[in-house]
């Protein structure tokens, strides 16, 4: 690709970065089939101990790819995959992927409503789905028809000690079969679907550009947004983590999925990226402390993609029950900002490193990360990945702004998608004339082109004209002893915002809403205090952790 923007980041880079990532051929299909190729008797996947060689799971996606070629699916079909981590994920992607037709993502655990808005969106006729979910998607109106469900039970992957262990009592294991029998009458099973021979050789293989994934934005009410992705697009960012991370070897690194790999984050660096490094993926269905730290004991983490809840959550387990967290070498956090006494006792206990990145699902997703080096920078979303460019433009008149200027962030890289599915006005809304990709963060950049985030322009609050940041705000009522967690949002009141802040105090018998006020005047400009503080239990956040205002604006505006 020709770059013609200057990328000061550059000289930031670790050692061994490249400034640019080699153009991608091929398809993700050969992601797999390169490690299985090299790497045949190397364990691919581990679920609850159980593992599975690259051999064994190109095989599997083989049989599972005929499977599913039997049921109908053929090139550029959308096939639904509504399942958890497990093994059965993998293979299910992969053989999607490998008929040329396309991926669409989906929470396991959304709601009917949610799951059919998405469904309704995408028209996927074509279902593979955990059997807790199958019920869900046979009672979508006649509209939404699926026409074929392929039903997965996740302990068929388990070993057969942990299936036991697992058991229900007799009563209540019978009434659960039954419920069950109900629930996937009419569906194929997954054994069934990969008891068939191998996928033949001759099978049109996916070309570069074709769409390869159908990945939905945060949020589900509404209209929903179905972010297309191409095999191009995916290989880019695999290749953009490898570069950045040349510390892992290949062939001989461990992987945890301690997040969801429907979601863009978990599914870069767990389903392409871990394959592509012929990784050691240990799969786990829900982040759960006492069965990482397990793992940790046998096999720990070469690299570990997380969320900050997640390592505190870790570390805290670890010094419970008296686990080492030695030998944990690289932790990448993302979706919200890392703090400083998350990152010192971690580097600490693991003698690695923590650092923070970047991403939306629009750019496959990671667009920025922090060097893995001495020179990672606490408070920044790090520098942006090879072969991408980024500017800062004011979000009024779209003039390119100076260093350290907060503005709206750009980007151009391969990364970046192709659109949204069947939406071309919300397309044309995101690109500039000259091809950049608006992402509605306001964002400052340094000389050195160190990153940081200053809050999102979609989240802004205008209140008797004036801006006001959300996480400016929340910032400084987190340095409030009686304060807990935070979450600022606008709600609109005689045609103004006013700043209304929901609090989870530390101590509720305590807490005093007044006095918080008065305190916030001393730390921020009269027109940012919160007119209101609103005592809540807790925030509402998305499967990886992100605290999510829209809802928490919700919440309030129906208690009112």
């Amino acid at each position: 690709m020709s770059i013609d923007t200057p990328r000061p980041w550059l000289a930031s880079y670790a050692p061994g970065v490249p400034h640019d990532i080699e153009e991608q051929h091929g398809s993700l299909i050969d992601l797999v089939e390169e490690s299985a190729r090299r790497f045949p008797g190397k364990v691919a996947l581990e679920f609850f101990k159980r593992t599975t060689s690259y051999a064994d799971l190109q095989e599997q996606i083989l049989r599972a790819a005929n499977g599913l070629r039997k049921l109908g699916v053929g090139a550029g079909d959308r096939v639904a995959i509504v399942l958890p981590n497990c093994p059965q994920h993998i293979v299910a992607f992969y053989a999607v992927l490998r008929l040329g037709a396309i991926v669409v993502e989906h929470n396991p655990l959304y709601t009917p409503r949610e799951l059919r808005h998405q469904f309704e969106d995408h028209g996927a006729k074509v279902a593979i789905a955990w059997d807790k979910s199958v019920a869900t998607l046979q009672d979508f109106p006649a509209d939404v028809k699926v026409d074929a469900i392929v039903s997965v039970d996740l302990t068929r992957a388990m070993p057969r000690s942990t299936r036991l262990a697992l058991a229900l009592p007799v009563a209540k294991a019978r009434e659960s079969r039954a419920k069950l029998t109900t629930a996937v009458r009419g569906t194929t099973k997954w054994d069934d679907l990969v008891g068939t021979r191998k996928l033949s050789k001759r099978h049109p293989r996916p070309s570069t550009d074709d769409v390869a994934l159908i990945q939905y934005t945060s949020g589900t009410t509404g209209t929903p947004k179905g972010a297309v992705l191409t095999h191009r697009n995916l290989l880019a960012n695999a290749a953009q983590a490898r570069a950045w991370v040349p510390q892992i070897r290949r062939g001989d690194n461990v992987v945890y999925a301690v997040l969801p790999m429907f979601h863009a984050y978990g599914l870069t660096l767990c389903l392409t990226f871990a394959m592509s490094m012929a990784s050691r993926l240990v799969l786990f269905p829900t982040f759960d402390p006492a069965l990482v730290l397990t793992a940790i004991k046998k096999h720990p983490p070469t690299f570990l993609p997380a969320v900050p809840p997640i390592y505190a959550r870790l570390q805290h387990a670890a010094d419970s029950a008296k686990v080492s967290l030695e030998g944990i070498e690289i932790g990448i956090s993302g979706a919200m900002p890392l703090s400083q006494d998350i990152v010192e006792p971690w580097e600490a206990r693991t003698g690695g490193y923590l650092v923070e990145g970047y991403g939306l699902s629009e750019c496959s997703p990671v667009l920025m990360a922090n060097p893995v080096s001495p020179e990672r920078r606490l408070g920044s979303i790090g520098l942006p990945l090879s072969s991408t460019e980024a500017r800062v433009v004011d979000p009024d008149d779209g003039t390119v702004l100076g260093v350290d200027e907060p503005g709206e962030l750009q980007v151009r890289g391969p990364q970046v998608f192709r659109g949204y599915w069947g939406k071309a006005e919300a397309t044309d809304e995101v690109f500039t004339p000259d091809g950049w990709f608006r992402t509605g963060d306001i964002v400052a950049i340094g000389a050195d082109g160190y990153v940081r985030i200053v809050d999102r322009l979609k989240e802004l609050i205008i209140t008797g004209g004036f801006n006001v940041s959300p996480s400016e705000v929340e910032d400084a009522l987190l340095k409030h002893p009686s304060v807990k967690e935070v979450a600022v949002v606008g709600i609109t009141q005689g045609g103004n915002e006013q700043v209304v802040a929901a609090v989870v105090p530390k101590d509720p018998s305590s807490f005093d809403a007044a006095a918080l006020r008065t305190w916030a005047r001393e730390q921020l400009a009269a027109y940012k205090v919160p007119r209101r503080v609103v005592v809540v239990e807790d925030l509402p956040r998305s499967m990886i952790g992100k605290v999510l205002r829209r809802k928490v604006r919700d919440q309030i505006l129906a208690d009112d």
